[in-house]
């Protein structure tokens, strides 16, 4: 049985900078503190938590001053940096720079929609770290939408300028897009910025076509990642022996019947060295 790790697969740049200056960071100090998970991978959480790195919820950083905290890739809202001030806090800034752009954007097209009375969509989902970082930029104004179900919030009669979060899928984005031109009177001006990040939109037909390769698929990723179960349902849908685990105590050996190669893959929060170790425990069973 040939097993193969799909070279696509792991950690997105943005990622890869929030961990290298934690990482660099804990060098020479014994403790970092994080503002939320760095990546929503619980075994790469558990890692950095062995080196030094804690994690702390937004209530936690509150009642903190004259300490360092490391901003993740997600980024943060206004307020964030508005408390690091006044408390005193060295920010590790590690926000990943399409989602800085992107937070400027919106906050720029936020102040000039304004003027003339319309509104800021935001296509993403509800309570994700990205998503609250963005909509601070709008003194929380943006319409979140996750969904064609959710357009009911958007006034159609005003002026529209959608944004997206940058780890959506392109397919959902342009159906938004088509369900509102169809909705929207006339004259109600419709600005569309799509601003989905292709390092990780790029991984989709990726995944697709990696998965039709092998006659088993495990999906590595953490079960907070919504870009895991995003990428997860296009492997399960190309190939139906897709299997999604966390940790290798989740292989099953019953999954590698009948097969003659094994592709393993993950999300852009999986690290490189956990799909080797399932590599490693998956060699392992079949030589049982």
């Amino acid at each position: 049985m040939q097993i193969s790790i799909d070279v696509n697969s792991g950690f997105c740049f943005g990622v890869v900078n929030a961990i290298q200056a934690a990482e660099e960071y804990l060098k020479t100090h014994d403790k970092l503190l994080c503002l939320g998970d760095i990546v929503h991978n619980n075994m790469e959480v558990k890692r950095l938590n062995k080196l030094g790195l804690v994690i702390i919820d937004h209530k936690q950083f509150q009642e903190l001053s004259d300490v360092t905290v490391l901003i993740r890739a997600h980024g943060e809202p206004p307020q964030t940096y508005k408390t690091a001030l006044a408390n005193n806090i060295n920010l590790l800034d590690a926000s990943c720079p399409v989602v800085l752009r992107l937070q400027n954007n919106i906050r720029k097209g936020h102040l000039d929609i304004n003027k003339e009375g319309g509104q800021v969509v935001i296509y993403g989902k509800h309570g994700h770290a990205e998503v609250v970082g963005l909509a601070g930029q709008t003194a929380e104004e943006a319409i979140i939408i996750s969904d064609e179900n959710d357009l009911s919030k958007i006034d159609l009669s005003k002026s529209i300028d959608l944004y997206s979060q940058t780890t959506k899928s392109i397919e959902g984005f342009n159906t938004l897009v088509k369900n509102i031109e169809k909705n929207i009177p006339e004259d109600t001006t419709f600005k569309i910025n799509d601003t989905i990040c292709r390092q990780v939109s790029h991984r989709a037909p990726q995944m697709k076509e990696f998965s039709t390769l092998h006659d088993v698929i495990i999906f590595v990723s953490g079960k907070k990642s919504s870009n895991g179960k995003y990428l997860y349902s296009i492997c399960k849908e190309t190939n139906n022996r897709t299997h999604f685990i966390s940790s290798t105590d989740e292989l099953d050996k019953t999954w590698f019947k009948q097969a003659d190669s094994v592709g393993i893959c993950g999300a852009t929060s999986t690290p490189r060295w956990l799909m080797d170790e399932t590599k490693i425990a998956i060699d392992n069973i079949k030589t049982e």
